[in-house]
């Protein structure tokens, strides 16, 4: 029977000196441990929030685990274990936030320490972190008519989120019931928004003030790279994209995601009278680490209202080496050759969300010492940059790209980067850059490498000013990579392998991985993205194939000759070495030819 069961009718809160002797028993801890640990506290009661926190606080080697300490994370599913009790770890993105807060009171929560977690049909999973505390188990069964399931988790996550859900759904609430308008301006497009500190707001707009901030702050805990605010007829949704994938965090009732949208315009200095066309705005705002953070916002009227996308960019990936990226050893020394051109024009391409502007950003960042002058014209400025001079284009007063290439021609720039080549007049100007001796960076839409100079040809560019000008090319896609802690060993099929690394031989690797699923990446198997990557430097070999026409299969033929290797072969190599799998890069990475 375990100890849970046992005191089921007489409560009993953990107690410091029994809890590390249980410790002790189970190996975890030795008696010399246990004596230093007591002789600071000997009463739960002395303690100031909960003995796990305390005993955690103490950094005690773990004697059954060596190498190890006795973490929070670890004392609980200890205490799960001795209890009886299954041990639950928080995921925010799992939980009902609107389900669980109705569940209780938060007051109830509070008195005994516990929170709903999961409200299903038939049970309702409750979490502690007092397993042997019951006291209030048949009043909740009472209220919520359904059997309970009793789990332990870690207190401070517990403690929390409750606190976080709560307060969250009571904003909610009190939204709900006025007529909030949320309209308080911001004045400056770069002024810092300090998250909760508008002043003075009127009483309905306190709470959407409180929503704004909770959905800000939880997306950057999150690792949160979109914040998708979709309306729906009575509720609306809120969701995150992570590592490339969309979760549903929150649903909203209409009335208060409308304040929550017309909020965010306002700090995003955008027209909040106008539902009826797209807009564009930008926030910046700090994390809880004191970095800045920079959020690109976008509105597009729907059936149901305005929906909003919020991009976040983190100027950390501006540090980022391009071994963190993803480039290996041979790419890297490829595209540093490239980069080092005093002229001419270096294309990178891939589809929308390929990584194409943080892979430019990483790149411009690299190359803006003290001694050259960098110019972007972008459309819109995705991360404003301090090294930098960024022009954005605007059609409303006919400043194009092609404009803004022209004008920046006349800024005395060493390096110039264009968000996109479009067209063709964008093309003649990045090429008239490139031949008057500036390097050229931009981006282009095209499956692969060798297909940008079909692309360039196509829009109307001579032969003779590609041959002339350009310097090489990086296709690019994002594949998901394998969670490090919980990836495991697995078989391949040797005609899978062979598909992927066609048409070339590489020999099958001993080992690869497979996702499991652990608490790091949210039971998924994946935690983070890298970059697989095509790079053709354009040798004198490949000019021959850039004709009017362009002679697409066999240029890309002889560019595999050159020593150029597809997305598939560069996601094979990463693979091989454990930090993807097969699946994925055939998902996101297109059939060498």
């Amino acid at each position: 029977m375990s100890v849970a069961k046992e005191n089921k009718k007489h409560d009993r809160p953990l107690e410091l000196g029994s809890f590390l002797r249980e410790l002790e028993k189970a190996g975890r801890i030795n008696k010399d441990q246990l004596d230093e640990v007591t002789s600071q506290r000997r009463t739960s009661a002395q303690l100031k929030f909960h003995l796990l926190v305390f005993i955690a606080d103490q950094n005690l080697d773990d004697q059954k685990n060596p190498g190890q300490k006795l973490n929070l994370e670890s004392l609980t599913k200890f205490l799960a274990e001795w209890a009886g009790q299954d041990y639950y770890h928080i995921d925010p993105l799992s939980i009902d936030a609107a389900k669980v807060t109705q569940a209780m009171s938060y007051a109830f929560t509070q008195r005994h320490k516990i929170m709903a977690v999961s409200i299903t049909a038939n049970e309702v999973v409750i979490a502690s972190a007092e397993p042997l505390v019951s006291s209030w188990e048949d009043d909740l069964i009472h209220v919520l008519k359904k059997p309970i399931k009793r789990v332990v988790s870690n207190p401070v996550e517990l403690q929390r989120m409750t606190e976080e859900l709560y307060r969250l759904a009571a904003s909610i609430d009190m939204a709900t019931t006025g007529s909030s308008s949320s309209s308080v301006g911001i004045s400056n497009l770069e002024q810092m928004v300090e998250l909760g500190a508008l002043k003075d707001p009127e009483a309905n707009d306190q709470h959407v003030v409180r929503i704004v901030d909770w959905l800000l702050q939880y997306a950057l805990e999150q690792r949160a790279s979109d914040i998708h605010i979709e309306p729906r007829r009575e509720v609306g949704n809120v969701r995150f994209r992570i590592d490339g994938v969309l979760y549903t965090v929150y649903q909203i009732p209409m009335q208060v995601m409308n304040a929550v949208t017309s909020r965010l315009k306002i700090l995003g200095r955008m027209n909040v009278a106008d539902k009826r066309k797209p807009q564009d705005g930008r926030l910046k705002t700090k994390s809880l680490e004191g970095n800045e953070i920079e959020l690109r916002l976008s509105t597009l009227p729907t059936a149901f209202g305005e929906k909003m996308v919020m991009r976040i960019f983190d100027p950390d990936v501006l540090l980022r080496s391009f071994a963190e990226l993803g480039f290996d050893d041979q790419d890297l020394e490829s595209w540093q050759t490239m980069i080092a051109r005093k002229n001419g024009i270096i294309l990178i391409t891939g589809p929308t969300g390929s990584g194409k502007t943080t892979s430019l950003y990483s790149t411009l960042k690299t190359l803006a010492t003290k001694e050259v002058n960098v110019c972007t014209i972008e459309d819109p400025i995705e991360m404003v940059e301090s090294s930098f001079n960024q022009m954005q284009v605007q059609e409303n007063i006919d400043l194009t790209f092609a404009g803004g290439i022209k004008a920046l021609l006349r800024q005395d720039p060493d390096i110039i980067m264009i968000g996109e080549i479009r067209d063709l007049e964008t093309a003649e100007m990045a090429v008239q850059a490139a031949l008057t001796g500036h390097l050229v960076l931009s981006s282009l839409h095209t499956n692969d490498a060798p297909a940008a100079i079909t692309r360039l040809l196509e829009l109307g560019v001579p032969s003779y000013l590609v041959r002339a000008t350009l310097v090489g090319v990086v296709a690019q896609r994002l594949v998901i990579t394998l969670c490090p802690h919980c990836k495991q060993e697995a078989q391949i099929d040797s005609e899978i392998w062979n598909v992927l690394v066609k048409p070339w031989t590489v020999p099958m690797p001993k080992k690869v991985y497979q996702p499991a699923g652990c608490q790091e990446c949210r039971e998924t198997g994946f935690k983070g993205r890298q970059g697989i990557y095509e790079v053709m430097p354009f040798t004198p070999a490949l000019q021959e194939y850039a004709e009017d026409r362009g002679d697409l299969p066999r240029l890309r033929l002889h560019a595999y000759k050159e020593d150029m290797r597809s997305l598939r072969l560069s996601g094979a190599l990463k693979v091989a070495a454990g930090i993807t799998t097969v699946n994925e890069v055939l998902r996101v990475a297109p059939e060498s030819q």
